[in-house]
């Protein structure tokens, strides 16, 4: 269950905040004025993020060293970053529009 916090939610209660996400494996969107800030998730779901986003750098790489066109370390790296936040945002439900 995602639920979304203010950021003086998140002083105020850290602990349990961070019991929930332990025990109960719930997810906290923290917003400051409204808008997204950060993410409390359990950590393996961090990493299940990390690696969707390197396996999807990996095929890509991949593909690309099959057609001859071998990527610099550079190009690598922000292949790399851009698969990452690729993966997030697939996790993510669109933006709400402010009223």
């Amino acid at each position: 269950m995602t639920e979304k916090v203010s950021t003086l939610m998140v002083r105020q209660r850290l602990g349990d905040m961070l019991n929930r996400v332990a025990l109960r494996r719930d997810q906290f969107i923290i917003e400051r004025r409204g808008k997204p800030l950060a993410a409390l998730v359990p950590v393996d779901k961090l990493a299940q993020l990390q690696e969707i986003a390197r396996r999807h750098a990996l095929e890509f790489l991949a593909r690309q060293t099959e057609h001859g066109d071998e990527a610099s370390e550079k190009e690598a790296m922000a292949l790399a970053l851009e698969a990452q936040r690729w993966a997030r945002r697939r996790r993510r439900k669109p933006a709400r529009r402010p009223r």
